[in-house]
């Protein structure tokens, strides 16, 4: 019986080992489970119901937020993980990243008076410098999912707000949603009524990725409490760069 088990293990290491060689199956996925608590008690202290942050006070901690993303950065999310793992460690990334960004340029009126903000290496993961831009439009936007746009902040007032809590696994869906209702029902980023939609700026920027199964007012349609048709006129409201700030 001994020998017969020893043939058996021997047996399915080599085919293992045979379909990893080809292809046939991945390698076993990290089992690492990331820690968001850091990032969530920072955003509980400091960013209000409306999504503006306290960069004053939150600037006192920023060798927490600090101490954060290195750990973030060192022990990245694995290529083999699942999608909804992916998109909760690149979103809370892209968040924590803004906010230090505009810590450490603080104080400041705008992102935009910043440089270049979006196309600064802010972070390095496995020895690859990122960029705000790079993570939003080479990592997040080919994972398929257009709530992205209403999950990731930019720091402005017309940005969906920030929300005052880490997106986790198991609340993405729900959290998701929350942001999507919450953005699109709000009158000072988007004003809608049956005759006219006046829209986030947003959706002009990003129409590709909500348009990609549905038209533009199908896809707002899922989240307004006013539905609009396909003849509705559309406009879209002007950009504020605003830092959202706590006034």
């Amino acid at each position: 019986m001994k020998y017969i088990l020893i043939l058996l293990l021997a047996i399915t290491g080599y085919a293992n080992g045979y379909a990893n060689y080809f292809g046939i199956v991945k390698p076993p996925m990290t089992l690492l489970k990331i820690d968001y608590s850091t990032w969530d008690k920072l955003l509980k202290k400091y960013v209000d119901i409306d999504g503006n942050v306290d960069y004053k006070n939150l600037g006192k901690e920023i060798g927490l937020l600090n101490s954060y993303l290195k750990d973030q950065t060192k022990n990245p999310i694995s290529e083999y993980d699942t999608n909804e793992s992916k998109l909760v460690y690149y979103i809370n990334l892209y968040n924590a990243a803004t906010v230090k960004l505009i810590l450490d340029n603080y104080p400041l009126g705008s992102i935009k008076d910043l440089k270049g903000p979006w196309n600064r290496q802010v972070i390095s993961i496995r020895d690859k410098k990122l960029s705000l831009g790079d993570i939003e439009h080479n990592i997040l936007r080919k994972m398929d999912e257009p709530r992205i746009h209403f999950a990731i902040n930019c720091a402005s007032y017309s940005c969906p707000k920030l929300l005052n809590e880490a997106f986790t696994v198991e609340k993405l869906e729900e959290q998701l949603e929350k942001t999507a209702r919450n953005f699109v029902n709000d009158p000072k980023r988007n004003v809608i009524n049956k005759e006219k939609a006046m829209l986030s700026q947003i959706f002009k920027w990003y129409k590709k990725d909500f348009t990609d199964k549905m038209a533009l007012a199908d896809y707002i349609n899922k989240y307004s409490t006013t539905k609009i048709s396909n003849d509705t006129s559309i406009e879209y409201i002007n950009y504020d760069w605003s830092l959202n700030a706590v006034k």
